[in-house]
């Protein structure tokens, strides 16, 4: 009975070590969407909601991009907008490579779906506490982008 008693509580242990050693500290925010199987469209932009309580703390913006191993091209093309508590707003242009020069795919893969993170913007700090909206939509010439399985958008604290 003592025994199997250690033995319970030295699991229980190592689990919760385990569980509290994988957590994402540095996360913020992090979301992904599914893109429709039949492609994503111009119109069909994503949109995120984040809730920012403490500007101070520097950031990484990420970008993530799930595509299939038939994606056509090496990279996608994204407009971000930002639209911040005040109601100003800023637009960017980001290239996520997502292959190199010889076709090989970027990101952690697992059969033909292939993840990246791609950064966005470093260390920056938000200039005020409050809900800031971001919508990603696709800058590619076709439409619709097919292939890409998911968008997301990653805040972390910087390091």
């Amino acid at each position: 009975m003592y025994k199997t008693t250690i033995n319970y509580f030295t699991f229980l242990l190592l689990l919760s070590v385990s569980f509290l050693s994988s957590c994402d500290r540095a996360r913020i925010f992090e979301k992904n969407q599914d893109i429709p199987e039949a492609g994503w469209k111009k119109d069909n932009v994503v949109k995120f909601d984040v809730d920012i309580k403490d500007p101070a703390t520097p950031t990484n913006f990420y970008i993530n991009v799930r595509n299939a191993d038939g994606y056509p091209f090496s990279n996608l093309y994204l407009f971000i907008k930002t639209t911040f508590p005040n109601g100003k707003m800023s637009n960017d242009t980001l290239e996520c490579v997502l292959a190199d020069e010889k076709g090989k795919w970027l990101g952690s893969g697992l059969g033909d779906i292939y993840d990246n993170q791609i950064l966005f913007k470093r260390n920056v700090r938000f200039p005020q506490a409050g809900t800031y909206k971001f919508e990603i939509q696709h800058g590619m010439r076709i439409d619709p982008v097919l292939l890409i399985m998911d968008v997301g958008l990653r805040i972390a604290k910087a390091e």
